[in-house]
C-alpha cells in the first residue's frame, strides 16, 4: 500500500573497543630476579630510564675527581706526572682521571669494576690503563678467600682465565658478606623505578587520549538502512570538516535532524601524579646521596645545602676515593718499579668543595676584618 512506509529491518549498531596494550621500553624491570651477572642489564636500563638517576651518578663521578700522586724520588716525579697526565686509556681519551672516570661509573652501576694495565711492546712501560666490560668478567675463588682470579667468558661460552693476572685491576664497591663482589647503588631501585615508570607511562597514554581532542559523533532518530547512509554521510562531512581546519580553513558543519557531539574524554580527569611521583624520586636520591636541588629538584623555595650535609657528602665522597686508591697506587707502583725508582706513593685529592662561593666570600671577609681588628688592638695596647 502507498500509505504505509515499508519497514526495513534493523541493522545492530557496530562496537568496537581497541586499546593498545603498550608497555614501557624498560621492561627489564617487569619480573626481576637478582642474579650475579644478569642484574646488570636491568641497572643499566635503570640509569637510561629515569634521568635523575643519570644525573646523580655524573655529578658522584665529578665530585670524586682530582688526584695528584706523589713519589718519594724526585728525579721520578716530572715523569710520573706526565704519565698520569698524557697515558691513553682508550676511545681518544688520555690521563688517569678519564679512566678513574670510566672505572667509578662502572663500579656505580655495576656494582664492582675490571680494568686493565697494558704494558709496552718491551716491557718497560705502561702502554695503556683500558676499562673492561664487567658482564663478562667472572670472578674463580680459591682455596682461600685471599686466593681468586678474574677469567674472561669468550663469545663461544668458554671461560678463559688470563695468565697476567697481576695486571689485571678488579674493585668492588660495598662489599658485604652476602655479597664479596660488590653491589650495585642501584640495587635497592628496580621496584620503584618500574613504578615511576608506570606513573609516566600512564600518564604520556592519558595525554594522548584526552590531550589531542577526539569527537563523538551521534545521530538519532532513524533506523536501519538509512541510518546507516545518514551515518556515512555525517562522517564524510565532518571529516572534511576537520580536514579544512588542518590546512588553515574555516568550514561550518551543518547537520539536519537531531545529531549530538561530543568530545570524547572531556568528563574525565587526569590523575594527580606529583605526589607519588615526589614519594619515589625522594627514595631515588636519598639512595645516591646528592642533594636534591643539585640534581634539578627545587621542592623548597627556600632549599641549599648546609654545612651538615655538606660534611656528609664530603665523608660519603671521601669513602668512594678510598675504593680507588689501590688502584692508582698499582698503576704507579707499576710505572716506577718499570724504571728502577722506589714505586712508594702517596695518594692526594683535590679538596671537595660544596660551598657556596658567596658565602666563603663573606665568611673570608669576615675572618680577614678580624684579624685586623686584633691587630689594632694589639697596636694599642703597646
Amino acid at each position: 500500500m502507498r500509505g504505509k512506509r515499508r519497514k526495513t529491518a534493523r541493522v545492530p549498531a557496530a562496537a568496537a573497543q581497541l586499546r593498545d596494550a603498550g608497555r614501557h621500553p624498560f621492561v627489564q624491570m617487569d619480573g626481576y630476579v637478582p642474579l650475579r651477572n644478569g642484574e646488570i642489564a636491568l641497572y643499566r636500563a635503570i640509569r637510561e630510564a629515569v634521568p635523575v638517576v643519570d644525573a646523580a651518578i655524573c655529578k658522584v663521578v665529578r665530585l670524586c675527581g682530582g688526584v695528584s700522586v706523589t713519589c718519594r724520588d724526585k728525579r721520578a716525579q716530572e715523569g710520573l706526572e706526565r704519565f698520569l697526565r698524557t697515558v691513553p686509556v682508550g676511545r681518544g681519551q688520555r690521563g688517569i682521571q678519564s679512566f678513574l672516570d670510566q672505572y667509578l661509573d662502572s663500579m656505580l652501576v655495576c656494582g664492582r669494576a675490571v680494568g686493565e694495565i697494558v704494558p709496552a711492546r718491551d716491557g718497560r712501560d705502561i702502554a695503556a690503563l683500558l676499562c673492561a666490560d664487567v658482564g663478562r668478567v667472572e670472578i674463580k675463588e680459591g682455596d682461600s678467600p685471599l686466593e681468586f682470579a678474574l677469567c674472561v667468558r669468550d663469545s663461544d661460552g668458554t671461560l678463559r682465565e688470563p695468565e697476567r693476572q697481576e695486571l689485571l685491576l678488579f674493585t668492588p664497591f660495598q662489599p658485604e658478606t652476602a655479597a664479596p663482589y660488590g653491589v650495585s647503588m642501584l640495587r635497592s631501585m628496580p621496584f620503584l623505578a618500574e613504578i615511576l615508570l608506570k606513573i609516566f607511562e600512564a600518564t604520556g597514554k592519558n595525554w594522548e587520549r584526552m590531550g589531542n581532542v577526539r569527537f563523538a559523533v551521534v545521530c538519532r532518530g532513524e533506523d536501519g538502512a538509512l541510518a546507516r547512509e545518514r551515518c556515512d554521510q555525517v562522517a564524510r562531512e565532518w571529516s572534511a570538516a576537520m580536514q579544512a581546519g588542518r590546512d588553515g580553513a574555516v568550514r561550518d558543519f551543518v547537520a539536519a535532524g537531531d545529531v549530538d557531539i561530543r568530545v570524547i574524554g572531556a568528563d574525565n580527569q587526569i590523575l594527580d601524579s606529583e605526589a607519588p611521583v615526589r614519594q619515589i624520586l625522594e627514595q631515588l636520591v636519598a639512595k645516591t646521596g646528592i642533594p636534591p636541588f643539585m640534581l634539578g629538584l627545587s621542592w623548597s623555595s627556600t632549599e641549599r645545602m648546609s654545612s651538615q650535609q655538606a660534611d656528609i657528602m664530603t665523608s660519603e665522597i671521601t669513602a668512594i676515593r678510598r675504593g680507588l686508591e689501590p688502584v692508582v697506587e698499582r698503576v704507579c707502583e707499576l710505572w716506577l718499579r718499570l724504571r728502577g725508582f722506589d714505586d712508594r706513593v702517596d695518594i692526594d685529592w683535590l679538596d671537595v668543595n660544596l660551598q657556596d662561593e658567596e658565602s666563603e666570600a663573606r665568611a673570608a671577609l669576615y675572618r680577614a676584618q678580624a684579624r685586623a681588628v686584633e691587630e689594632e688592638n694589639g697596636n694599642a695596647d703597646q
